[in-house]
């Protein structure tokens, strides 16, 4: 996958350690990520939490963002990727959160709305997209998107 490649690349460059939290996705994001040969050096665990009891349990996300804002949230993503890293201590954490399909959808909330994470030296920034597709597509989108989001916001 050349997301991956490149974001790890870009990790390489800078010697940053990456860890995450995965729901929507899976262990996708990860899987893509040890798809790289050498990421072994850079990449340091992936935690998939896809129910709202193990984002609490889990990572630390606080009841309050999901009650506020629901899992689908750009701030439920923003606060899985700075629990990741408060958890982990990577230099980089990401978090990703969102609506697969083909159900799920809520008012405001469609079917492939998905919502990132990455938090890296102090700040988080966040975002969500539209994705269109199957299940799966949403879901592979997702990764692309978020590798390649990761590594521009690494390689400014």
């Amino acid at each position: 996958m050349e997301a991956a490649e490149r974001l790890v690349k870009v990790l390489k460059s800078r010697n940053y350690k990456i860890s995450g939290a995965e729901s929507c996705t899976g262990g996708k994001v990860a899987a893509a990520l040890t798809s790289v040969s050498g990421v072994s050096a850079f990449f340091e665990e992936s935690f998939v939490v896809y129910s709202e009891r193990t984002k609490i349990k889990n990572i630390g996300v606080r009841s309050e963002i999901i009650e506020k804002f629901g899992v689908v949230s750009q701030e439920c993503a923003a606060e899985m990727a700075e629990k990741t890293a408060e958890k982990t201590g990577a230099d980089v954490a990401f978090g990703v959160t969102g609506i697969a399909g083909p159900t799920g959808a809520t008012p405001g909330k469609p079917v492939g709305m998905v919502c990132f994470g990455v938090s890296f030296h102090g700040k988080t920034e966040s975002t969500f997209r539209y994705f269109s597709g199957s299940r799966e597509s949403v879901r592979e989108q997702a990764v692309e998107f978020l590798l390649n989001w990761m590594a521009g916001l690494l390689e400014a």
